[in-house]
């Protein structure tokens, strides 16, 4: 079977110097904090060109935590997609506020400026766009739209690290730099990913960034010393930040091969099925190859009778889930639900070899 995400190979290719992370970190006996975590978010702060980065648990928690270093709580409400996994939602949730959600554009499956206006209360505060698959949103339409009525801009680019914002006349921008906060994931899948559970939020507010901290350690700024109620114990340990100081070096050269595989896919694919829209301001990281087919199903279990891995990213869009749904009648966002019909994730990793390329392709060419 050729899998969807190989990590296995991947630690295979780095494993001398990540296995001389993990003895440097076990020989140190500082396991929490410390000087691996200030030197990786040093290294992310260069690397994205953002003054602040705080690290985290989890992407969910730098979710929750930038929303209430931003200030977001109960009454307010919060803008976003209904096409994103559920930690986006449950964030939200977290602070008190209500999500309140928008249709996508079905050419990127990201948030629909268009739309924004419709969704408008006297209780918006916030915009929370997914830069979905590793595309970033079009996010010179969403910064417009939030300036012109006030509202802060929190960025989910929990699949995006890497991808760029590519405006008219100006450099490009990473994404998760371009809003209020951005909100990163260091879970294994990602496309720099930790060996267990982790995620950081990039700011160039220094406020924004202060409260983040302190939030994330308990609401204290020393030990013992507590400034906010109700923090979180929300740290990233030194073994994993070990882990990514490795492989952050690495993050370009395995985007750019991402990128290369995904026009490998395009130029066979494109007369077989719907190949993923790159936007004309976006580069895209490719952290999925989502591609579109009406008989999804039937092709997946093609595929997986040929040997070909595929997932669904997702097979419920937010508001027909159980937990969510008076938020939304179905029906009402006609563009979520049917993506979530038609997706399917093909093999997408840095390490496919040809081969395995090859064997997709005739996979999927194969189904009548």
């Amino acid at each position: 079977m050729i899998p969807v995400l190989d990590l296995k190979r991947e630690y295979l290719e780095l494993k001398t110097e990540i296995d001389a992370a993990v003895e440097r970190v076990l020989a140190s006996g500082g396991f929490v904090g410390g000087p691996e975590v200030a030197a990786l978010e040093a290294e992310l702060s260069d690397y994205l060109k953002v003054p602040y980065v705080i690290t985290c648990g989890s992407g969910t928690d730098a979710l929750v935590i930038a929303l209430r270093a931003m200030g977001l709580g109960p009454g307010d409400e919060v803008i976003t997609t209904p096409f994103t996994f559920i930690a986006t939602l449950e964030a939200i949730q977290h602070v008190g506020a209500r999500p309140v959600l928008v249709d996508i554009d079905p050419r990127n499956f990201n948030l629909d400026p268009a739309l924004l206006e419709a969704a408008l209360t006297p209780r918006t505060r916030a915009i929370l766009p997914v830069h979905l698959y590793g595309q970033v949103a079009p996010m010179g339409e969403l910064l417009d739209f939030a300036q012109k009525h006030g509202l802060q801009v929190l960025e989910d680019a929990a699949q995006a690290i890497g991808a760029r914002y590519c405006a008219p006349g100006q450099p490009p921008a990473q994404a998760g730099t371009l809003g209020d906060a951005g909100a990163f994931s260091l879970y294994p899948t990602k496309n720099l990913g930790a060996y267990g559970d982790g995620g950081f939020i990039a700011t160039h507010n220094p406020a924004i960034a202060e409260e983040a901290r302190l939030l994330a350690v308990h609401g204290s700024k020393e030990r013992y010393h507590h400034v906010r109620p109700a923090g979180y114990t929300s740290r990233l340990d030194a073994l994993q930040a070990a882990i990514l100081r490795v492989k952050l070096p690495h993050l370009e050269t395995w985007n750019t091969r991402r990128r290369q595989i995904a026009q490998i896919y395009n130029e066979h694919l494109k007369n077989h099925l719907q190949t993923p829209c790159e936007m004309p301001y976006a580069l895209h990281v490719y952290h999925q190859y989502t591609v579109r087919h009406p008989e999804r199903d039937r092709l997946a279990a093609h595929l997986k009778q040929q040997g070909i891995g595929s997932s669904v990213h997702y097979p419920l869009p937010a508001h027909l889930q159980p937990a969510y749904r008076d938020l939304a009648p179905e029906g009402s966002l006609p563009a979520a639900e049917a993506a979530a019909r038609e997706v399917l994730s093909l093999p997408m990793h840095p390490f496919l070899e040809e081969a395995q390329l090859e064997a997709v392709i005739r996979a999927v060419q194969s189904y009548a």
